[in-house]
């Protein structure tokens, strides 16, 4: 299974079988509403906390795609997920409904894409039938935590990002129809030193590109092997930076193919500053978005790339710097053969 140095290769091709997305009022409003499966008219999801309101987005997301997939959550082996609230509670208490055996998991902005590589090798590895995972992400309860309280109203800087309010998941199987996980790429922790909880891309573009790289070197492939290669959220800041890197490597990538999610998932007039961010940024536009347009034939072959920034309030508090990571998952629906 492994491949060059940190490359999985899946010979079983675990198959997404569904997948279920939740968005709140913001996204409802975004470029992609068409590809939500639920979307709230506001933030509180009638609970009487933000965090409360998060971890139902979560039980949201992982009953319809257990719903999609036509099977029983008791059918469910393992559950993989994480959001970006401190010791992952969101995630935790939804794990209390949802009744399944539960590995929680933190990579910050970069969850969705760890926990889909971890789950394709369980399946791969034949050690389970099928596994829940996904990221989710909740605009004012991760405001509140890593910077201010959205009712503060402070003003922010154009190299900030608008959290994502929503929650993706995907049911992973050994068998059936649908995009399959080919291979996975583990990152590694890159820290250049920047500090600044405001411009969260400019710090995570090289963990992406030092991925990308190993992504190609290990399973010795060109960039156009993909139909479209995507991160999870580097935004605009981050994403002129990672082509600029690109371009000093002498890889030959470009917006020709090249995209983020943080770019997508919102209309160019909503005030997002430098784009979108949160763990539930690539969850939900990869499991929606991304997926849907693979279903109609749009894409074979992607590679998307979801981006952290593994910082806390304490370590930001104790002017610590931002050590980054980026994981990269290649997903193939329809013909040909993977490398």
């Amino acid at each position: 299974m492994l491949r060059g140095h940190r490359t999985w290769v899946f010979d079983q091709k675990p198959v997404i079988v569904s997948t279920g997305t939740v968005g709140g009022p913001f996204e409802a409003n975004g470029a992609l509403a068409e590809d939500f499966d639920l979307l709230h008219s506001d933030l509180w999801l009638r609970e009487d906390s933000y965090e409360k309101a998060h971890r139902v987005m979560i039980e949201e997301a992982a009953q319809k795609a257990i719903e999609k997939g036509g099977i029983q959550k008791e059918d469910v082996q393992f559950f993989l997920a994480g959001d970006l609230i401190n010791q992952i509670t969101p995630t935790s208490f939804a794990s209390r409904s949802i009744g399944v055996p539960y590995l929680g998991l933190f990579g910050a902005c970069s969850t969705s894409m760890e926990g889909l590589a971890l789950g394709a090798a369980i399946i791969n590895a034949k050690g389970a039938k099928y596994v829940l995972t996904g990221a989710s992400s909740h605009n004012a309860a991760v405001e509140k935590q890593f910077r201010y309280p959205t009712e503060y109203g402070g003003q922010k800087p154009p190299t900030s990002q608008w959290t994502v309010t929503g929650a993706g998941m995907a049911l992973l199987s050994d068998k059936g129809e649908g995009p399959r996980v080919t291979s996975a790429t583990i990152g590694r922790v890159i820290d250049m030193g920047l500090s600044d909880p405001f411009n969260m891309g400019g710090a995570m573009a090289p963990a992406a590109v030092d991925t990308i790289t190993a992504h190609l070197t290990d399973r010795n492939i060109d960039p156009s092997y993909y139909d479209l290669i995507v991160t999870g959220d580097l935004g605009q800041i981050g994403h002129e930076v990672s082509l600029d890197l690109f371009k000093k490597q002498g890889i030959p990538i470009d917006d020709s193919f090249y995209s983020d999610c943080g770019l997508l998932i919102y209309k160019s007039d909503q005030p997002v500053l430098a784009g979108a961010s949160g763990a539930g940024c690539s969850a939900t536009v990869v499991y929606g978005h991304l997926l849907n347009r693979m279903k109609k034939g749009e894409l074979k072959r992607i590679l998307v790339v979801a981006t952290g920034a593994l910082l806390s309030p304490l370590s930001f508090q104790q002017k610590e710097s931002i050590p980054c990571i980026a994981h990269a998952v290649s997903i193939e629906y329809g013909g040909g053969n993977t490398p």
